[in-house]
């Protein structure tokens, strides 16, 4: 049965195996049950420009949370050739797996709002600049086709199938220690609405909370 709330701190992180992006193998919650503390990100397909953001930034984490003894894993909800294609041109250190039909946020209960005429008004009105890198916020609807714009992005028939299937999940992080136990976690607009679309922790909290996890 699948939760009907994000997987909480305290609780058992659900098992999964994954496809690898990297080479012909699978990722699975039992590589790291009894050896490392695990910070998983279970993120979107790579048609969303503040996934594609936010996985530079885990990249920038990963020697730190290594440091700590913590490995960490990025799931992309693409096929694994398509995000293949997307690394071979923008390598990144981070481990990643794929899962395109979003097995592992149904999993770890990370929500998927239901697009009703309230929610898609919302994303008319309401005003975010995740990133910083905008000029000034902007309405939800807007924001991401300005950061396609910036990064040249062309969305592929993978990607269009993504986000027809995806469309509007939102992302989760979590800290999951040697056990199996989740110990921290992060769900996109759980405490702002949807004004808290494409933010992310600081990098200070996923240290803080990596290092309690490992200790």
């Amino acid at each position: 049965m699948l939760p009907t709330h994000p997987v909480s701190p305290g609780e058992p992180a659900p098992s999964f195996a994954l496809p690898a992006v990297a080479a012909a193998e699978t990722v699975s919650l039992d590589d790291y049950r009894g050896r490392t503390p695990l910070f998983l990100a279970l993120m979107l397909g790579l048609w969303c420009p503040f996934c594609r953001r936010q996985l530079v930034q885990l990249g920038g984490y990963d020697g730190k949370l290594k440091a700590l003894g913590v490995e960490s894993l990025a799931v992309v909800a693409t096929a694994p050739e398509n995000a293949r294609l997307y690394f071979k041109f923008r390598p990144t250190r981070l481990r990643l797996a794929a899962d395109p039909e979003l097995t592992t946020h149904r999993a770890y209960g990370v929500p998927k709002p239901v697009p009703t005429p309230e929610i898609l008004a919302q994303m008319d009105t309401i005003l975010i600049n995740p990133t910083g890198e905008l000029p000034a916020p902007l309405p939800i609807s807007q924001a991401g086709k300005v950061l396609h714009e910036r990064d040249s992005y062309a969305l592929t028939p993978f990607d269009q199938g993504d986000v027809e299937r995806q469309w509007p999940q939102l992302k989760g992080l979590f800290l999951i220690d040697r056990s199996g136990i989740v110990r921290w976690s992060y769900i996109e607009c759980e405490d702002e609405g949807l004004a808290g679309i494409g933010k992310f922790p600081s990098e200070q909290a996923i240290l803080d909370a990596s290092r309690a996890c490992a200790g």
